[in-house]
């Protein structure tokens, strides 16, 4: 089912006004960092030393700011294990993998056509 962009700020009044949270979300998941940290998770649970291999380029400044911020949006989910040493260990909740399903066509899109000529 598609739907047009002026139906969905319809639905909901000021849905994407300045100020809203909708834009505030909507800029943490659609950052570079954003969108790598949750096809990243989208994988499965990932610790931070594996994420910050994983995601290449990413600083230790970034990935915390990205991790904290999807983390408040509820779309990550951080658990600290009491282990020595001890570690964290992030995962999509359910949110988050909802979304994270919905960005693999735009991801794959993105890596499809990529190559071809400027888009």
């Amino acid at each position: 089912m598609n739907v047009s962009f002026a139906e969905i700020q319809g639905s909901s009044s000021g849905c994407f006004a300045k100020g809203s949270p909708t834009r505030l979300v909507l800029d943490h998941v659609s950052s570079t960092w954003g969108v790598l940290v949750l096809g990243t998770l989208s994988e499965g649970t990932r610790r931070w030393g594996e994420l910050r291999r994983d995601l290449d380029g990413i600083s230790e400044k970034m990935l915390a700011s990205t991790l904290r911020a999807l983390a408040t949006d509820g779309l990550v989910h951080r658990e600290p294990l009491a282990s020595v040493p001890p570690h964290v260990e992030y995962s999509l909740t359910p949110r988050g993998r909802e979304l994270a399903e919905r960005m693999m066509p735009f991801l794959e899109w993105i890596a499809t056509n990529s190559d071809d000529e400027p888009l």
